[in-house]
């Protein structure tokens, strides 16, 4: 059973946005903290923001001021706004608990960002 699904990738030029999205099912949502992951290729996949049940957000420094980490408890929806995307944020991004440990990952979101 899918349990996490996460969608709103695309390409995008330098200096764009970008809105992901991550459905959840109940189970995953009411661990608590979650979080958007990314791997690169040939990169080991990296937390890129986590939220608190109650919102508390923390942020990688390369993202920090340009992304924005929310959640909606009742949708059991993560988002992820990606304000003034650089090159090197090319990467798929994937959604989960605060872990380790995780729950079975899904299948990400590309984002690529090339002019």
């Amino acid at each position: 059973q899918v349990q996490l699904v996460e969608s709103g990738g695309g390409l995008v030029q330098p200096g764009g946005s970008l809105r992901l999205s991550c459905a959840a099912s109940r189970s995953i949502f009411s661990i608590g903290a979650m979080g958007w992951y990314r791997q690169a290729p040939g990169k080991q996949r990296e937390l890129v923001a986590r939220i608190s049940s109650g919102g508390n957000t923390n942020y990688a420094s390369s993202v920090k001021g340009r992304f924005t980490i929310s959640r909606d408890n009742a949708k059991l929806t993560l988002y992820l706004q990606m304000n003034s995307l650089k090159p090197e944020d090319t990467a798929a991004y994937y959604c989960n608990v605060d872990g380790p440990p995780f729950r079975p990952w899904g299948q990400g979101t590309q984002v690529t960002v090339s002019s």
